[in-house]
């Protein structure tokens, strides 16, 4: 990657950095809550994204997978895919990992793309079978409903919603996402 490249994306994410760091909680000091426990060798594999909250680095991004693979040292390997534009456009792919930063639930995660800049990962919903996942951010910036499927049953999408407005998130942000 030339120089310039480099300098451009450290540039974006310390601007983003900093505008995360002044922006108000929208839910002014109420904590989000995370589920109780996740056994990480079950939450690896593949997730497809069935909604997200609007973000940069997603931009033009359909048909958005996310792979999670357990590496030998405990962190998690990620493998971020989508299409850009349309289910046939080019692909695009990020790759970063990701680790635990609370090992009584394993629902507080940290992710990384570039290094050293790190973002929150937090689990805040997950079916009992491990079928959907809802990603959270601490200050409800970043939202991403995921399921095992491409598809989800709507009468489910509508019960993760109604748990998501008693986490202080506006459901009216979301964005659904077009699968291939």
């Amino acid at each position: 990657m030339n120089k310039f490249i480099v300098f451009v994306l450290l540039l974006f994410t310390v601007a983003v950095i900093i505008y995360g760091c002044n922006t108000k909680n929208t839910t002014a000091g109420s904590s989000l809550n995370v589920v109780p426990y996740v056994k990480i060798e079950q939450y690896v594999g593949t997730w497809h994204e069935i909604a997200r909250y609007p973000n940069s680095f997603q931009k033009d991004c359909v048909a958005t997978t996310a792979t999670y693979t357990l590496d030998k040292d405990g962190k998690i390997k990620v493998v971020n895919r989508c299409r850009l534009g349309s289910v046939d456009g080019k692909e695009k792919t990020a790759r970063g990992k990701a680790w635990v930063v609370d090992e009584t639930s394993n629902a507080k995660l940290k992710v990384q793309f570039f290094w050293p800049f790190s973002g929150d990962y937090w689990i805040i919903q997950l079916d009992k079978d491990y079928q959907y996942a809802v990603v959270g951010h601490p200050k409800r910036k970043y939202l991403w409903i995921l399921s095992r499927t491409p598809e989800m049953d709507e009468k489910l999408y509508h019960e993760i919603l109604q748990k998501l407005v008693r986490q202080g998130y506006d459901p009216q942000r979301l964005i659904t996402a077009a699968q291939g």
